[in-house]
Formats: C-alpha cells, sequence, structure tokens
C-alpha cells in the first residue's frame, strides 16, 4: 500500500517520504500508537518507497515521494514476498523469541538482493522477549549501511529502555473519525454506517474493519435512549432501570458481555462530545454524529457544561473498570447513577 493510500498521519507521513527522498533516513525507527491506526501499514508504504522501482510523487501530500504501488516490488512488498522486506511478528506463542531476531540479524547483514535498501519490520515489538530485545541492541546501534529496521507497537514503555533509546519515535495519533468514515465509505459502506461506526471506533480503524455497522448503530441508539432517562429525573430507582438497556442480551459470553458494554459506552462517550461540541456553537463539521442531530440538541439542554463533563469522566473510568475486569452490571448500574 502506497502512502497515497493510506488514511490520516499526513504530518507523519510527510517526514518519512522527505527524508527518504533525501537519504537522511534514520537506520532504526520505532512507531508507536494504537492498534489499529496503520502504524504497519505505514511501515510497509515505506519499504514500498525506499524499493519501488518507478517513485513517483502525489498531489494530494504536496507532491511527496511515493511508490508507485504497481511494479513489481512493490507487488510483491504488499504479498509479503519480497526477499529484501523482512517482517517479524509473534509466533504462536505470542512472542517473538531470540531465534527469530538472530535470524533477521544475519539476513540484515548482507546487501540487499535485488532491492536499494532492506527494510526489517518487527510488528507488535513489545512482544519480544527481553533475550530478543538484547540480540538486537547492537544491530539497532549500528545497523548494516543498506539496512532500515522498524519497530511497530502499540506499548513502547514495555521494551526495554535502551531498545527505545536507540530508535527515533514516530508517535501516531488517533485517527479522526472523519479519517475513518471516509475508509469505510472507500471500502463499500454507506455514508450513514460509516459514521456511526466511526464515531464509535475510538480511533482505530482496525476495530471499525472488524465492527458489525447494524451493531454499532444499535449501540448508539442504546447510548441515546439511556443518556435520555438518565436526564429525565434524579431518582436513583429509575436510573437503575435505565441500566438494563445497558446490559447484554442473556446467554452472552463474559468476554461478549464486556465488549458489548464497552460499545454502548463508546457510542455514549461520542455523543457527550458532540453535544460539548453543539454547546459550545464549535464547526457543525467536527460533529461525529451528525445524522443524529436533533436527539443531540436534545441531549444539549440537559448535558452541557459541568454535567457533561462529569458524565464524560463517569464513561472514561466505567471503561478502565471494564477493562480491569469489573462486573458488567456492577459498572452500569454505577454509570447510570453518575449521569
Amino acid at each position: 500500500m502506497p502512502f497515497r493510500d493510506i488514511f490520516g498521519h499526513v504530518r507523519l507521513i510527510k517526514l518519512l517520504t522527505r527524508a527518504a527522498e533525501a537519504g537522511t533516513l534514520p537506520a532504526s525507527l520505532l512507531f508507536a500508537g494504537p492498534s489499529g491506526i496503520g502504524k504497519r501499514l505505514t511501515a510497509v508504504a515505506l519499504a514500498q518507497a525506499l524499493n519501488c522501482t518507478r517513485n513517483s510523487s502525489f498531489p494530494g501530500l504536496d507532491s511527496v515521494f511515493d511508490a508507485c504501488g504497481v511494479c513489481p516490488a512493490c507487488s510483491r512488498i504488499a504479498r509479503g514476498v519480497h526477499p529484501d522486506v523482512l517482517v517479524v511478528e509473534p509466533g504462536d506463542s505470542g512472542a517473538i523469541k531470540i531465534d527469530q531476531v538472530r535470524d533477521i540479524v544475519d539476513r540484515a547483514a548482507y546487501r540487499p538482493f535485488e532491492g536499494r535498501r532492506r527494510v526489517v519490520i518487527v510488528d507488535e515489538a513489545d512482544a519480544l522477549v527481553p533475550q530478543a530485545q538484547n540480540a538486537l541492541l547492537k544491530t539497532l546501534e549500528e545497523p548494516p549501511p543498506s539496512s532500515v529496521f522498524i519497530l511497530v507497537t502499540a506499548r513502547p514503555d514495555v521494551l526495554l529502555a535502551t531498545v527505545r533509546s536507540r530508535c527515533p519515535q514516530l508517535r501516531f495519533r488517533p485517527l479522526a473519525a472523519e479519517d475513518i468514515a471516509s475508509a469505510l465509505v472507500a471500502r463499500g459502506h454507506s455514508e450513514r454506517d460509516a459514521r456511526a461506526v466511526a464515531a464509535t471506533a475510538d480511533g482505530s480503524l482496525g476495530q471499525a474493519l472488524e465492527a458489525s455497522a447494524g451493531e454499532l448503530v444499535e449501540a448508539r441508539a442504546v447510548a441515546q435512549r439511556v443518556l435520555a432517562h438518565a436526564s429525565a429525573g434524579q431518582d436513583a430507582a429509575r436510573r437503575l432501570e435505565g441500566a438494563r438497556e445497558l446490559l447484554p442480551k442473556p446467554g452472552a459470553s463474559p468476554n461478549s458481555e464486556r465488549e458489548q458494554l464497552s460499545s454502548h459506552l463508546r457510542a455514549m462517550a461520542s455523543l457527550l462530545r458532540d453535544v460539548e461540541l453543539l454547546a459550545t456553537r464549535a464547526d457543525d463539521r467536527t460533529l461525529a454524529n451528525p445524522d443524529v442531530r436533533p436527539a443531540l440538541e436534545r441531549l444539549t439542554e440537559a448535558y452541557q457544561g459541568e454535567r457533561g463533563v462529569r458524565a464524560f469522566g463517569a464513561i472514561d473510568r466505567a471503561l478502565v473498570a471494564l477493562e480491569r475486569n469489573a462486573g458488567v452490571k456492577l459498572v452500569a448500574d454505577w454509570l447510570v447513577l453518575q449521569l
């Protein structure tokens, strides 16, 4: 995938392409950021740009240096069969072991077989066992002249400090809802469904692609009803009745229950964000849920200002509690009492 086909990350892509074109690209790089936002795709796009036989520019990013995406080298890199682009990732054990690292270090020591640069991509680099990280240290400090090492991770703090210090870090941010919606529309989603999915994808295109549009639209509808119910009165018993809507259907597995409630909470956070945008008269184009604007305007009467901020914070704490294995019903009940 060439750079022009990647959604978002324009600033980072400009930095990478300018360095690649000028020959000033660091030999070791760390791509860090949340899962599913395009870090690995960007690493592959960089490998293509470095080895493409028909490098070109395109106007979308101020005519940056890019791969053509169709030459034999680009095609083989995209398929994962180019001899000079090596991808290392966790095995069945979930770890990247020292033998895998020793293998790529040995292969990177030789000149490229047919490309201009050998590119080694270590995906999910946080899965490197400590011994494997130590085996990489010397190579990261003094890489072979024709090789580039790219470590890709959502958890850079798990890596040894000695590894991090040898790799300039590029921090990838969550994608904007507009970028995710555009990517989904390009993949055949309707604009309405794409916006609904993007609004609850937490900035992750990977998460959006895995999600069911119908389920996320329903999650948003549930979130909207629960917020409206909570805003209608202060009686605790009535609020707890509203919490039932957040609970999964009977028979769902514990993991499914947790995922469903998380989906409802992310939809709720997205709605409250839009409520605050309307309350402050911000640019309407930044709304994540413009297709339900009448409902947002009704919620704005109850949740603008301090109450909305408190509710948003409570949702964030509820999501953290779910990640820490708190009971689904307990989290749902607690949340509706905070709204």
